[in-house]
């Protein structure tokens, strides 16, 4: 990461566009141009995975795929796979939320009348995909073309010969269902190529992506189904223990995320080749990553498969420097921030800090007098990425109307701010402080309140739907954040 930079938090769903949901088109380089203007160095994003249950960025069918409802079907018209009277007129009711059941359902119909007209021979493009991605693609296809099969349910209620892979059944599937197979390889095709072009038309306009890596794979996904060695399963495939976080202030029972925790152990045994794969693949995909939960390397939260809650779990060692070393032995150095938000312990510092990785700041967090004051800007070192909010948190407006009057006073006292405009004051206060990288989410740039938070952690409906309007990309927004990025010394000359 370069000194003293800055950048903006958008999910690629968020932004604006004709089909209910961003894409990776005309407006993913309108944003791009904002930032440009802007004087940013940085986009972030979240995990760009095909999304499942909750569609949750963070709960994957796959580490490895991209999400086919990202594909932007304007660029479909335009690369000749489409024409304009495929594409049904789609009528926003509430253009500012992604309706993910509408927006799936419009989609795949439309995606799979572009397949009908795509000639794999055709592009040798393709050919040189599917053979880069064939670690891995094939067996993803197999898992999407079989949970069509299997009306969508996750693969741990398949039958026997399905669920623990027998190879008969799966020769015969392979070839049963070669169309589905192809279709779900058309759309990573097109995802993968759409998303080139959007990253390269970032980084020659002097554009970053920090994008966001998921610590724990989701249950129902494919890395699961095919690779069950990985995982702690008893013979059966069926979890031993699950991933989440002990009780503590914010929750009596923790938070029980049901994810499969890896084997670390076996992992070891071949010097964590999957590890490498997935963060080898990943910087193709972005130019620095964001590590989620990166505590969990240090020690992670071990709850007993099927217990109601988190209460049960216990602590227990992960593989420490001797993954990271692997990982920087094979692949260099990694540009790395590390999530270390939440409980963290000496550990997990000396961890951070033995391979120079920068930690994340929240001033959300530095107001709450519930939290330590590691958060407070005075107390910054410079290895650090500040936000104004994530997208786990309530929208900075959100969280200032609703905190606690005394936060409020030290907070506008610690500002010099009068409250009218917070949202500026603490982009203010991050932009300004010794961090070498700051972000803002769009949602407080934009002033927006809670009605455009992005995720309530802990909670399955109603997240991940906040969109922005094409007219937000606005001039004088731009100006102002260019403004104060010239002003503390962040922006590109």
């Amino acid at each position: 990461m370069q000194k003293r930079a800055s950048g903006v938090l958008l999910h690629p769903t968020s932004l604006p566009g004709n089909h209910g949901i961003g894409a990776l088109g005309a407006a993913a380089r309108s944003f791009i141009d904002f930032l440009v203007k802007a004087r940013q160095t940085y986009w972030q994003i979240l995990p760009l995975g095909p999304t499942g249950y909750g569609d949750s960025p963070y709960q994957c069918f796959s580490s490895n795929a991209g999400n086919p409802y990202l594909i932007d079907l304007d660029q479909l018209c335009a690369d000749g796979f489409l024409q304009a009277p495929d594409i049904p007129a789609w009528h926003d009711a509430h253009p500012n939320v992604v309706d993910y059941g509408a927006v799936i359902d419009f989609k795949m119909q439309v995606l799979r009348k572009a397949f009908e007209s795509f000639d794999a021979d055709a592009h040798a493009d393709y050919g040189t995909f599917m053979h880069t991605q064939q670690s891995w693609i094939n067996d993803y296809c197999l898992f999407m073309a079989l949970k069509d099969k299997f009306e969508k349910r996750p693969w741990y209620e398949w039958e026997d010969a399905y669920r623990l892979r027998d190879a008969d059944t799966l020769a015969n599937e392979q070839e049963a269902l070669a169309s589905e197979m192809g279709f779900h390889a058309f759309l990573q095709f097109m995802f993968f190529k759409q998303w080139k072009v959007i990253k390269q038309y970032a980084n020659q306009h002097g554009v970053q992506i920090i994008g966001d890596i998921p610590i724990y794979v989701a249950m129902d996904s494919s890395d699961t189904w095919c690779n069950p060695e990985l995982f702690q399963f008893d013979a059966n495939k069926t979890p031993l223990v699950v991933g989440g976080c002990p009780p503590d202030y914010f929750s009596e029972t923790g938070q029980l995320w049901g994810n499969p925790i890896y084997d670390y152990a076996k992992m070891e045994e071949d010097n964590f080749a999957w590890w490498i794969a997935r963060i080898r693949s990943n910087l193709e995909l972005y130019d620095l990553i964001r590590v989620d939960h990166f505590r969990g390397f240090a020690g992670y939260w071990s709850i007993p498969y099927g217990a109601p809650t988190a209460v049960t779990g216990e602590w227990v060692d992960g593989p420490g420097k001797k993954l990271f070393q692997a990982i920087q032995d094979a692949l260099g150095e990694i540009p790395i921030i590390a999530e270390d938000l939440g409980l963290i312990t000496p550990d997990v510092i000396e961890l951070r800090d033995h391979f120079g990785l920068p930690g994340m700041k929240i001033l959300q967090f530095a107001f709450d007098s519930s939290e330590a004051n590691d958060y407070i800007p005075h107390n910054y070192t410079s290895n650090c990425v500040v936000y104004t909010g994530t997208h786990d948190n309530d929208t900075a407006l959100g969280w200032f109307q609703s905190a606690k009057e005394d936060d409020k006073r030290y907070m506008m006292l610690y500002l010099n701010s009068d409250g009218r405009d917070i949202c500026k004051d603490l982009i203010r206060a991050a932009w300004s402080s010794v961090a070498q990288t700051a972000i803002v989410p769009m949602q407080d740039l934009l002033r927006l309140g809670t009605e455009a938070r992005m995720n309530l952690p802990g909670t399955t409906v109603n997240n991940w739907l906040w969109r922005m309007s094409a007219s937000d990309l606005r001039t004088d927004l731009a100006e102002e954040l260019m403004g104060l990025t010239m002003l503390y010394a962040r922006g590109r000359s």
